[in-house]
């Protein structure tokens, strides 16, 4: 394996320090450095061309990647709407970094320790960062997506001792339920109601996305979750098998949830109204 195929396994960029423990030592890095093969970013990192920019912005910068872009960057499910930009951390005490404009910069200190010559930060720092970044609804979106991605237990998140009162307040609510981020957006916002709530209560032999009171069932259809015509077929089937049995029944789409939620709350509260939720 040569510097360039070392350098691709990390997004092609790496520390100079790092290449030297992996055999490749300063003759060599001239060597590529001086072909063009690679070029010095900082004095410390060695980059290929086409590496990953967000990474060399942070080598550059000296921070490292976090919040929203470390979300982005791990498949974290990002509410529409919430505009990510790129998100660098540095510690308290460092110098301002010069990065894109777009950049948000967050001044602090890691919460979990990183590896030796991470450009990233950890899951628990980004979601430390989220917390205080965005909305709180928007910031539980992210990590109950985290917790699923991440295969992360609500124990552990609610151990961690995490440093403001939005991520502490984040810690406390989430509980690994939700199976989209629809499905947090609407039970962050109905919860507010005071009516008993249950996420993936099982009926009829399957879940249901929320089951209000008693008789009111809840299912939200995401992109993903429910694009074919077999799943179709199947969620219709199981909708009209829970009709028989005494519930209601309620469909809403993605678009629905996103663009037009006062339709669906209004909706939903209608049947409240009705005695939907109550058992008879």
């Amino acid at each position: 394996m040569d510097l360039r195929e070392w350098l691709s396994r990390s997004d092609g960029i790496g520390h100079r320090d790092a290449a030297r423990l992996a055999g490749f030592g300063p003759r060599q890095q001239t060597r590529c450095i001086a072909s063009g093969e690679v070029h010095v970013v900082r004095r410390a990192w060695l980059a290929l061309p086409d590496a990953d920019a967000e990474l060399v912005a942070a080598a550059g910068a000296g921070a490292r990647v976090t919040c929203l872009s470390l979300a982005r960057r791990r498949g974290w499910w990002i509410p529409e709407g919430v505009v990510s930009g790129r998100h660098f951390s540095v510690k308290p005490h460092g110098r301002a970094p010069r990065v894109c404009e777009d950049a948000v910069v967050h001044w602090s200190q890691s919460i979990a320790p990183a590896p030796p010559f991470a450009l990233t930060e950890s899951p628990e720092d980004a979601l430390a960062h989220i917390a205080s970044c965005v909305s709180e609804e928007a910031a539980l979106v992210v990590w109950e997506s985290a917790i699923r991605v991440e295969s992360i237990s609500v124990d552990a998140l609610r151990n961690v001792r995490w440093r403001s009162l939005a991520a502490r307040r984040c810690a406390e609510q989430v509980n690994g339920l939700s199976d989209s981020g629809l499905e947090t957006i609407a039970v962050t916002r109905l919860s507010r109601w005071g009516i008993p709530i249950r996420q993936q209560a099982v009926l009829a032999r399957k879940p249901v996305d929320l089951l209000i009171g008693e008789r009111l069932v809840v299912q939200i259809d995401g992109f993903a979750h429910h694009s074919s015509s077999a799943q179709r077929s199947r969620d219709l089937a199981h909708d009209a098998e829970l009709r028989l049995r005494g519930y209601t029944v309620l469909r809403f789409t993605y678009s629905q949830v996103v663009h037009d939620w006062p339709t669906v709350e209004r909706t939903i509260a209608r049947a409240i109204a009705m005695g939907a939720h109550v058992a008879a």
